[in-house]
Parts: C-alpha cells; sequence; structure tokens
C-alpha cells in the first residue's frame, strides 16, 4: 500500500493516480504501469503502451482569468446531463451517463464546489464543465474532467476554467495534480501548462497483447 509520507515526496513521480485511488489499487494481470524511469522498448514486444503525463501545481500566484461574455457557477445535480453530454462530446471512447457522475458525488473527495459550468452570459448557454476532487487528509486537488464544447473552443475557456477550480481552493489545497493522454492530438498538457502545472513525469499503461 502506498504510503501518505512517500506519495507527499514526489506526487507525480512515485504514483500514476491520486493518492486516493493509489493506495489501494489493485492493477490486473494482464496489465503493467510504469513510469518512463522504468519504462523500455522491450515491453512493446509483448505490450501495447498508452503513455500520461502528470502534472504537478504548488498553487502559487493564483488568480481568476474570466472571459469576457461568460461566467463559472457551480453545478447542481440536475446539470449532470448536460455535464455528461460534454464529456461524450469530448471524447470519441468514453460515454458517461449521469447516473455515473451522481456515483462520483458519493466518494470520499467529492466536493460540490468544485463541480463547475462555464455559461454564456446572455444565452445561458453551458459552454465548458469541470470536475475535481479535494483529498482533505493530504491536501491534494485533483482535476477529473475539463471539458470545453469544440463550438467554444479557442476562446480561452478552458483557462478560466482551470484557473477558477485552483482559485476555489486557494488556501485550503496544499498542491494540485492532473493527468492525461500524452499523445492526444489536442494536447490537454499545453493548457494546464499554461495555468502552472509543470513536471516531466509520464506513465506508460501497459496492456497484454
Amino acid at each position: 500500500m502506498l504510503k501518505k509520507e512517500e506519495y507527499l515526496k514526489s506526487p507525480c513521480s512515485v504514483s500514476s493516480l491520486p493518492f486516493w485511488k493509489a493506495r489501494n489499487l489493485s492493477v490486473p494481470d494482464n496489465m503493467l504501469i510504469l513510469h518512463n524511469s522504468e519504462f523500455s522498448e522491450k515491453y512493446l514486444e509483448h505490450y501495447t503502451d498508452e503513455r500520461y503525463f502528470r502534472l504537478l501545481s504548488n498553487m502559487k500566484n493564483l488568480s481568476k482569468k474570466p472571459v469576457p461574455g461568460f461566467s463559472a457557477e457551480t453545478a447542481a445535480e440536475s446539470d449532470f446531463k448536460i455535464m455528461a453530454d460534454i464529456i461524450n462530446r469530448s471524447y470519441d471512447d468514453i460515454e458517461i451517463t449521469p447516473e455515473r457522475l451522481f456515483e462520483l458525488t458519493e466518494t470520499p473527495v467529492y466536493a460540490q464546489n468544485l463541480w463547475v459550468l462555464i455559461k454564456g452570459i446572455e444565452d445561458g448557454k453551458t459552454a465548458a464543465c469541470g470536475i475535481a476532487d479535494f483529498d482533505e487528509e493530504i491536501g491534494e486537488l485533483v482535476l477529473e474532467w475539463i471539458q470545453v464544447l469544440p463550438e467554444y473552443r479557442g476562446r480561452g475557456l478552458g483557462k478560466m476554467l482551470v484557473n477558477e477550480l485552483l482559485c476555489r481552493m486557494d488556501g485550503k489545497a496544499k498542491f494540485a495534480t492532473v493527468s492525461g493522454k500524452a499523445d492526444s492530438p489536442s494536447n490537454p498538457e499545453e493548457l494546464y501548462r499554461k495555468c502552472g502545472f509543470a513536471g516531466d513525469d509520464i506513465w506508460h499503461v501497459l496492456r497484454r497483447k
């Protein structure tokens, strides 16, 4: 089991997952999860490889980045259907239901104020949504879902959303982490780095062929 002291020394290089998930992680027999420092091309003979970045924010120098014409508000349970739709429209290989989102509210790291919608001020339409967790035990803010609908991209709403979540935990979270597919065409890593996240940790999720 992962120890708290070990994780806090270097969260992104010690574990591929946030602490609350990692301490009870059970890896299936057909899978390996390796940090880039342990990875070798020899594994590709028997495994497929999916790479994930993991970045950390020290929660310093935070500031909101509002976008004219849009506002941020806390999501309610009645918003879960539109949040699921935004997430599903943002991926080709993920299908989330409102029921699944409700299940997430029952985890020990759920915090209602970390479920955020970005809406147009004039039309009230939801353009983006974000979901983050807060592990109060170790002070870790975890960004989980950051999605902007395709027709609203390129306006700075992703940056607005990330910074909104960070600022909501200013003075509460000791640090924040985020991960994502390292080879995604949408290059989400760039967004997080613009919001102050840093690091060079890559994790390989290897599945036996």
